[in-house]
């Protein structure tokens, strides 16, 4: 009885992977506090930097699945490790830059790839290998992190901005990615067996998941190619598409510069998007709890059309006062990646244990590539119509379609995989 009230090293794995993901959520927002002092500064079009953002984003989900085949391979530790680096290193040589492409690079491609290794396929990795009760209570948390790193970022990121320039910005979440190194090194650990644990709710006895021996690049793409033959992957894929769209993409990258563009100021724009996060920490970790016990098509059919009510309300919020957003904010806030938990189970369900992370790699790699175009339109409709309005609504038409496709998942037979798959 004496070693079962012990704290499980499981959770202090989880609480490394929250913080990291946490940090990689600031990165994530730095870009949506920058937008409008780089145009301000060097007379970049908004198109040119969303496009900057959008590569990043885009990068942010297609490195995920190779990231989860690396893990397979190298190592959580390691892999987090060269992830951090790679940020800060990006981050770092921010300041330097005098031209557009100089950004596509370093925000784009350096920091893109860097946080793609720390994204959400991180959380669903850690909780198929170090979890087998309270699976979707832990990833509802951890994905809820990417709020909290808002909360904590965001309004203290747009004061630097304004009181000592964006160079400020990118110089602080860079020295907070390397303090975060010693962390990981020391703490971080791949497999519950390598401390001689059981995964938390496993029996002693139980198998653990033998690491894998192949090229990550070709697991990732086998893994693919297998997804590419299931309905299900295809519903899953595309829906999470629209999610990407829907809040990265088009309320994490421009609300802040829309809030601008109704005379609101940039602090306080970037203050409603720390509330959306206090809600989404709220929301999400609920999500995560109710994941565990209702239907996950269910919970994302309601998800994703609240979502798409709440994002055509919102450019008559603008109109009514900053009371209206504030609605908004608590209403879009409990819903914003609400989305995650029931996605990752529903992927682990219907792919195993062993391939699941990886298939959610590819899964949340569509959520970035809608992500990424959204940012990109986005930026492109505020410069030719003079308005955020056809983006937000178009945006809300879309996830009401999302609400209609998650109904068919796993309505039909997936086609079994080639790889041998723990039971859950």
């Amino acid at each position: 009885m004496a070693r079962q009230r012990k704290l499980h090293y499981a959770w202090i794995v989880a609480g490394v992977t929250f913080l990291t993901l946490l940090v990689a959520a600031g990165l994530r927002a730095t870009p949506g506090v920058l937008i409008v002092p780089l145009e301000t500064e060097f007379g970049w079009s908004r198109a040119t930097i969303s496009f900057a953002i959008g590569v990043n984003i885009l990068l942010y989900g297609l490195i995920g699945p190779f990231a989860a085949a690396m893990m397979d391979r190298f190592g959580l530790r390691r892999t987090m490790l060269a992830a951090l680096v790679c940020i800060a290193a990006g981050v770092a040589l921010t300041p330097l830059m005098t031209r557009p492409w100089q950004l596509i690079l370093l925000w784009g491609v350096v920091v893109g790839t860097g946080s793609g290794a720390t994204a959400l396929v991180l959380g669903a990795t850690v909780v198929a290998r170090w979890f087998v009760a309270r699976r979707g209570l832990v990833i509802g948390v951890l994905t809820a992190s990417t709020a909290t790193g808002q909360l904590i970022f965001l309004p203290a990121l747009a004061s630097l901005a304004a009181h000592y320039g964006w160079r400020s910005v990118s110089l602080t979440v860079g020295g907070v990615a390397l303090a975060l190194l010693p962390v990981v090194a020391v703490l971080m650990r791949d497999h519950p067996q390598d401390l001689g644990l059981a995964p938390y709710g496993a029996s002693d006895n139980e198998g653990r998941l033998v690491a894998s021996r192949r090229n990550p690049a070709a697991t990732a793409l086998l893994a693919l190619r297998d997804g590419l033959r299931s309905r299900d992957f295809w519903l899953l894929a595309g829906s999470f598409f629209i999610c990407g769209a829907s809040t990265n993409g088009l309320i994490g990258t421009h609300l802040i510069a829309a809030c601008l563009d109704h005379g609101i100021p940039q602090v306080a724009g970037a203050s409603l998007l720390a509330a959306m996060g206090v809600f989404d920490l709220v929301g999400t970790t609920l999500s995560g709890w109710l994941s565990d016990r209702w239907s996950n098509r269910g919970l994302l059919a309601w998800y994703y059309g609240l979502r798409g009510l709440s994002l055509i309300y919102l450019p008559f919020a603008f109109d009514i006062s900053f009371y209206g957003l504030s609605l908004f904010a608590v209403f879009y806030g409990l819903d914003w990646i609400a989305t995650v938990p029931p996605t990752v189970r529903l992927a682990t369900r219907t792919f195993g244990t062993e391939r699941g992370p990886i298939m959610f790699g590819w899964i949340a790699a569509s959520h970035q590539l809608g992500a990424a175009l959204a940012a990109f339109v986005a930026g492109a409709l505020r410069v030719e119509l003079g308005t955020y309005l056809a983006a937000f609504v178009l945006s809300g038409l879309l996830c009401l379609i999302a609400a209609l496709m998650v109904l068919f998942i796993g309505r039909s037979r997936v086609m079994a995989l080639p790889e041998p798959m723990l039971a859950e």
